[in-house]
């Protein structure tokens, strides 16, 4: 049998790792499984449990606010303690420097009751009794003070303590907020991907029209977007969608809604202006999937084919230049 030559075994070598290779690359090149997209009743699934766990977080937040509220009593009684302990320490240390400057300026007055007198008579006794009050006074008014000291130190640490407990109340409560609020966006966002614009969507983004219909002569997809933004959001100040002038926009075509943050051309509170500002994020967000055509918001206009904001031109008024509402139109 003929052995390969070091030549042979190279080659050999060599055309087995180009195999390898070629497998390697071969695997890699194979396109990726998507993963495939949640099923309705998948969604409606993970909606039920994000619920039921935001209920929880809800309730969490709620005793949190009340063990807030006791935090508060108490450091509040605390202070009052404290305020009142420091009105008596001031009171005894008053009193306790003016014995001190007595004592001082008669400091010879005891040992004067006991001259000129026989020990064992009644007048001697009477002197002797009368020091011996003196010294108890004193003693008495010491005690006295000490304990208005110790109760007013204790009074400091306890409203030092509360302070402390009420701080912690405070983070904890607004953590718990804040995971609830997380949580419930992201319960309101499966519920939005749960909708779909009706109709035909033609391969360039754009949508083919539909006619209004039903007493509210809007179309199916306006009045998807309307119904959803009204539960997400409430919209206090009403929604007004079809009429009839002819102006050249989409609310005589039943296209278009206007979702008020105030009543009759009045400027909206900063409350309102934020629930407009989240309303008209909320449009941008969802338009493609809903088929928003556009939103005007505060003198600016966003348009689904751009996906950015451009200002307008001023049209007089708050209501004209869409400072009191946005405005959604769809396809």
């Amino acid at each position: 049998m003929a052995v390969a030559s070091p030549a042979d075994r190279r080659r050999g070598a060599l055309r087995l790792l180009g195999t390898v290779l070629a497998l390697v690359l071969a695997v890699s090149a194979t396109p990726a499984q998507a993963a495939p997209k949640p099923t309705v009743e998948q969604l409606k699934k993970e909606l039920a449990a994000l619920q039921k766990e935001s209920d929880a977080l809800i309730t969490d937040y709620y005793n949190g606010r009340i063990a807030h509220e006791k935090a508060a009593k108490a450091e509040n009684a605390a202070r009052a303690k404290l305020t009142a302990a420091q009105k008596v320490l001031d009171r005894e240390s008053a009193e306790l420097r003016s014995m001190a400057v007595t004592e001082y300026m008669n400091a010879s007055s005891l040992p004067t009751l006991f001259l000129q007198t026989t020990p064992g008579t009644d007048d001697y006794l009477r002197r002797l009794a009368f020091a011996q009050h003196l010294v108890d006074e004193q003693a008495a008014r010491l005690s006295g003070f000490a304990q208005v000291r110790d109760t007013h130190r204790r009074a400091q640490q306890e409203a030092a303590a509360r302070a402390r407990e009420l701080g912690d109340q405070v983070e904890d409560l607004a953590a718990r907020k804040a995971r609830a609020e997380k949580l419930i966006e992201k319960i309101r966002d499966k519920i939005d991907q749960l909708h779909k614009a009706p109709g035909v969507r033609r391969s360039d983004g754009t949508w083919v029209p539909q006619l209004p219909g039903g007493p509210d002569h809007i179309t199916p997809r306006m009045r998807l977007v309307r119904t959803l933004i009204q539960e997400r959001f409430e919209v206090p100040f009403g929604i007004g969608c079809y009429r009839q002038i002819q102006d050249g926009g989409e609310h005589p075509l039943g296209r278009a809604c206007d979702f008020m943050l105030s009543r009759g051309g009045a400027m909206p509170s900063a409350a309102e202006v934020q629930r407009g500002n989240e309303i008209a994020e909320w449009a941008t967000k969802n338009a493609k999937r809903l088929a928003i055509m556009y939103v005007i918001y505060r003198q600016r206009i966003w348009h689904v084919r751009t996906g950015t904001w451009r200002p307008m031109s001023d049209r007089g008024g708050a209501t004209a230049n869409h400072y009191d509402h946005p405005h959604i139109s769809v396809y």
